[in-house]
């Protein structure tokens, strides 16, 4: 949500450097995008509602337009409509301070309130825009850049990520609470922004902010220090992915290129972990963890894949639950002996790091399932379990849902008290391959075609294939716009059922052929009574598909792994749907890759 880019060293290149970098920030969502330059004189600061080409056609032929040192923002509105009074960067009065800033400033209306009482004129409906004017005051009350830039930090109240210039410095200074920010640091160079998609073309060097601390980046380098101006010593990491992995390699959309590359972000997460010979799962991140009970906290995405693994940590004899982490947060249930596990693809989830929070307050152990490294959460928590799925760029998740579907089932076997279940380590072995198989066979497309001009989508399926169901739903919401739901199979006929009709296609998810199996495959005859199409997702054991308009087949495998194979052909029918609708798949209306305010 949002996206910060920022950078010092890059002399005529800096508006360039700048723009490449909010272009591949634009996964995180955004509806407006603009930019600063400054340096040794005064600032220039363009912005522009729209998207990034309409910031870049504004500063076409605007050669007056440079400066050394600069920043840049896509904003993702929250306060104020998308309008280029409302996009970053924002000025003070005389144009000597401009500011960036992801987050919420819970208590920006009586700061707005006293600073316009001290004559401070405001432009737009922004939370932000207090920032510069607070910066000014300091300023005119005799402080230093960077004493008047702590200053105004001190008096904010909520989450952000804060990038700012001063006329006449050749600084950006930075701050971070509760929002991400990271550092690149290159020979010459140094960026920061939220996250290392931005800079990583210039340097795999990286520098991950706390909560609480600042940074100067200057031509002489770069500073950390902490909320008392101490000096602090961070370690400097190196990312493990190359710059063309966030390309799209020939796809026409990131989303496309990410369901296609599941197979080999899943055999990443097993690879190391899993040895079939033996019989064994190993997850050495995990060190001696063993929980009496768990409770999965997760949003979006991410709860569905947390239902999944409470389903499986139970079946194996751990009393788990799954909670939504914004509710977890501000209601938590009794949790005794419970350890809370975070699900979150970023790591940044302000809602799932809210209950991790609140859960560590509270005493319980908490480990984090994230694909971040170097992430809030993944510091914060104390064990973190990496799905190694690498970067995701598609606002609707994809292989980090299967990554994390993946990685709780390792995480399973690991703290299951029973022996791991040789034929669930044989189906993770294959899970790859069978994802390949449905790939390169899928019949998705025509399925799409075919329930183009439906009212309504429905998606059913019991046990494992629930959260499938709803994780169905929810990728058809997400990028078509077409009204979807996802039911537990046997809740149809208690009320839903009176929402089906001829133009309702029902995609039903059958694995095997046990009494679930059958139960779902009376679901589908209570449909089918009703003159409702029906798409069957099976694996062909049961009798599904003699019940069923279409079939989308997947290879037969272990159940647990099944729902994990079954979900592919259901993001390939949601994609294939907002394709032929025309819909901006990758970067839906509305929505952010990384949630971070609650």
């Amino acid at each position: 949500m949002c996206g910060i880019i920022g950078c010092v060293g890059r002399g005529e290149e800096t508006l360039g450097t700048l723009v490449h970098g909010l272009s591949k920030l634009e996964y995180r969502g955004y509806d407006s995008a603009g930019v600063a330059l400054g340096g040794t004189g005064g600032l220039g600061v363009l912005k522009r509602a729209g998207e990034i080409e309409a910031l870049r056609a504004a500063l076409e032929g605007r050669s007056e337009f440079s400066g050394s040192v600069g920043i840049g923002h896509t904003r993702w509105s929250t306060h104020g409509p998308p309008t280029d009074e409302n996009a970053h960067p924002h000025l003070d009065c005389e144009g000597r301070v401009a500011v960036v800033h992801n987050g919420i400033i819970e208590n920006y209306q009586a700061l707005r309130d006293e600073l316009a009482g001290a004559g401070h004129a405001f432009e737009s409906d922004t939370d932000t825009e207090v920032v510069p004017h607070l910066i000014e005051a300091e300023l005119a009350a005799g402080s230093s850049p960077e004493a008047a830039f702590r200053a105004a930090i001190g008096r904010l109240e909520g989450s952000f990520a804060i990038a700012c210039l001063v006329a006449g410095r050749e600084s950006v200074f930075v701050a971070r609470n509760d929002s991400p920010l990271v550092l690149g640091i290159a020979e010459g160079a140094t960026y920061l922004a939220s996250d290392v998609p931005a800079f990583r073309e210039f340097t795999d060097r990286v520098v991950y902010l706390e909560d609480g601390q600042f940074a100067e980046l200057s031509p002489d380098g770069w500073v950390v220090t902490d909320a008392a101006g101490a000096v602090v010593e961070p370690p400097i990491e190196t990312v493990s992915w190359d710059a063309e992995d966030t390309g799209k390699s020939g796809y026409d959309h990131f989303m496309l290129k990410e369901i296609h590359e599941q197979p080999r972000a899943l055999r990443q997460c097993l690879r190391g972990r899993v040895d079939e010979l033996g019989g064994s799962v190993t997850v050495e991140e995990l060190g001696a963890f063993d929980p009496e009970r768990v409770h999965l906290v997760a949003a979006g995405t991410s709860y569905h894949a947390a239902l999944y693994g409470a389903q499986l940590l139970c079946a194996d004899g751990i009393p788990a639950e799954a909670h939504y982490a914004h509710e977890y947060a501000s209601s938590p249930p009794p949790a005794a002996g419970a350890t809370v596990v975070g699900v979150s693809q970023s790591g940044e989830t302000a809602d799932t790091l809210a209950a991790t929070r609140e859960a560590r307050r509270r005493g319980a152990a908490t480990l984090a399932v994230t694909n971040t490294v170097g992430s809030t959460m993944a510091r914060e928590c104390d064990e973190t379990f990496y799905i190694r799925s690498g970067p995701e760029i598609g606002v609707a998740a994809t292989k980090t849902f299967a990554g994390q579907q993946t990685a709780l089932n390792l995480l399973t076997q690991v703290v299951s008290e029973a022996t791991p279940d040789r034929d669930v380590v044989s189906a993770l072995r294959d899970l790859p391959g069978d994802i390949q198989a449905v790939l390169d066979g899928s019949s998705a497309e025509a399925v799409a075609e075919t329930y183009l001009d439906a009212d309504a989508y429905f998606f059913i399926g019991r046990g494992l294939n629930y959260p499938v169901a709803l994780e169905g739903a929810l990728k058809m919401k997400e990028i078509s716009y077409e009204h979807a739901e996802g039911f537990a199979a046997g809740e149809l006929k208690h009320g839903p059922l009176a929402l089906v009709t001829e133009n309702t296609p029902v995609f039903a998810t059958v694995v095997g052929d046990d009494e679930l199996a059958r139960k779902t495959v009376g679901n589908i005859k209570e449909v089918e009574a009703r003159n409702a199409p029906v798409v069957a997702v099976t694996d062909g054991e049961s009798d599904a598909g003699r019940y069923a308009d279409h079939t989308l087949e997947i290879p037969r495998t272990n159940r647990r792994t099944a729902a994990i194979v079954a979900n592919v052909q259901l993001q390939l029918v949601s994609y294939h749907t907002a394709a032929k609708l025309g819909r901006p798949i990758d970067k839906p209306r509305n929505l952010a890759k990384s949630v971070t305010v609650e």
